[in-house]
C-alpha cells in the first residue's frame, strides 16, 4: 500500500460501494485504558434511510450483551475495479427487538440484504440472534486515486 493516495468519496460513491449489504468490522468502545472490542460482521445498508442493519449473535458466553449500548465504529473495505475503497460509520446501535412492525426502521430492513455467514460451533438454531440498526453520526468514505502509469 506504499505510495497510495486517497480521496474522499461522495455520498453517491459510498452508496454504490455499500450496496445492499456486505461484511466489515464493528468495534465497540471500552474504557479509555482498554482497546475496543472488534468483531467481524455482516451488514445490510438501506440507501434511502442511510441506515446500517446488523444481525448479531449472542452465544451464551458472549460479552456482546454488555457492549451493544456503547458507541461503535463500523468499517467496510474492498479492492474494487477502481482500487481500494473503504467506508467508516460511527454512532450507537439501536436494538430493534421491541420496534413495532410498522415502524420505518423495521420496514427499511426489507430493502436490504444481510449476508448470512455460518461461523458457529453450534447449529444456527441454537444461537440467539438480535437485529440492530446504526443511524451514523458520522459517515465517510475514501477511495484510492488511480496511479498514473
Amino acid at each position: 500500500m506504499q505510495g497510495l493516495r486517497w480521496l474522499q468519496m461522495t455520498d453517491e460513491e459510498m452508496a454504490e460501494f455499500l450496496g445492499r449489504g456486505g461484511t466489515g468490522v464493528i468495534s465497540f468502545a471500552q474504557d479509555p485504558s482498554d482497546p475496543p472490542v472488534s468483531i467481524p460482521v455482516s451488514y445490510g445498508f438501506n440507501q434511502d434511510e442511510q441506515l446500517f442493519y446488523y444481525q448479531l449473535s449472542f452465544p451464551r458466553d458472549s460479552r456482546k450483551g454488555e457492549l451493544v449500548e456503547k458507541p461503535v465504529s463500523f468499517v467496510t473495505y474492498d479492492e474494487t475495479d477502481r482500487g481500494w475503497q473503504s467506508v467508516i460509520a460511527t454512532g450507537t446501535l439501536e436494538d430493534l427487538e421491541d420496534k413495532p412492525y410498522e415502524s420505518a426502521t423495521i420496514q427499511g430492513m426489507w430493502a436490504i440484504q444481510i449476508p448470512r455467514v455460518d461461523i458457529f460451533e453450534r447449529p444456527r438454531e441454537e444461537v440467539t440472534f438480535r437485529f440492530f440498526s446504526l443511524d451514523p453520526e458520522m459517515l465517510s468514505g475514501r477511495k484510492e486515486v488511480p496511479s498514473r502509469s
